[in-house]
């Protein structure tokens, strides 16, 4: 995708609702659209969470004078279940109460509060127990559709799973012998599901990309929403997308993640 194109959507990613509006408008996948909204909200979130944090007090009052957790974090553009979290001492709540309540609305015996928080549960998209569950299926889904295609090939391999009890730094899956992508020799290959911006990269790079280089050897990642056109990785790792593994047959996706992939402008 481009560069342009890319800034002119993500900053048009406001609120869940957009999703379906630029869906409809742009003819973009609308799981690409839900995995920008997703990275841009958590982002934003880190960034304000000490700011909003800081009137919390303030923010308290409003609720005990009557407004809802969730019209506050309208308001706020601010997600519903970190604001609650937030809140939950001000009004009574542990952490521990707080998110079984969320996780089971009906188990709360307060009215208002089994109300509010089913409500909090309902909004929230990405911090809800649905919205948590959506991004470990998305994750566990482009996990899969690696090690298809690895399979495919006849190339074998170590998961995370086989490796987490050796190595602090674990790739999604190390290969028992190196492969050739795109003329560059690869020991390892990391599946992300999301969308490569340079923010994303950097922090993965920082994380995990780097160390498995230093562990392993020369790598690569695969960003199975796309990247945008121009971003380069460091030396010893190779950028993909999904349309690399096109030629695999896909698995089921799971439900409300990912169908078939899209590539947007980067095929």
């Amino acid at each position: 995708m481009k560069y342009e194109d890319y800034k002119d959507i993500y900053f048009r990613l406001r609120n869940p609702k957009d999703i379906d509006r630029l869906a409809q408008s742009t003819g973009l996948d609308r799981e690409l659209l839900l995995v920008m909204y997703t990275q841009r909200t958590v982002r934003d979130a880190t960034r304000r969470f000490y700011i909003v944090k800081k009137d919390i007090k303030v923010i308290a009052k409003d609720w005990k004078h009557g407004d809802s957790i969730a019209h506050i974090a309208r308001c706020l553009n601010f997600p519903p279940v970190l604001l609650g979290l937030m809140l939950a001492p001000e009004i009574g709540l542990t952490r521990k109460s707080y998110w079984k309540y969320i996780r089971d609305p009906d188990s709360c015996r307060d009215q208002r509060m089994r109300k509010e928080l089913r409500k909090v549960a309902e909004e929230d998209i990405i911090y809800s127990p649905k919205g948590s569950e959506v991004q470990t299926q998305r994750g566990k889904w482009g996990e899969k559709m690696l090690e298809d295609w690895l399979d495919k090939k006849g190339a074998t391999y170590r998961t995370e799973a086989d490796l987490r009890a050796t190595h602090k730094k674990t790739p999604d899956c190390l290969l028992d012998k190196p492969i050739q992508i795109n003329g560059s020799k690869v020991f390892w290959i990391e599946s992300k599901a999301s969308f490569g911006d340079e923010i994303e990269l950097k922090k993965n790079v920082r994380r995990q990309l780097n160390p498995y280089t230093e562990l392993f050897g020369t790598g690569a990642v695969v960003y199975w929403f796309g990247f945008v056109e121009g971003i380069e990785p460091p030396e010893g790792i190779l950028l993909l997308d999904g349309s690399h593994f096109e030629d695999c047959e896909e698995p089921a996706a799971p439900a409300d993640g990912p169908g078939k992939f899209i590539d947007q402008g980067h095929s």
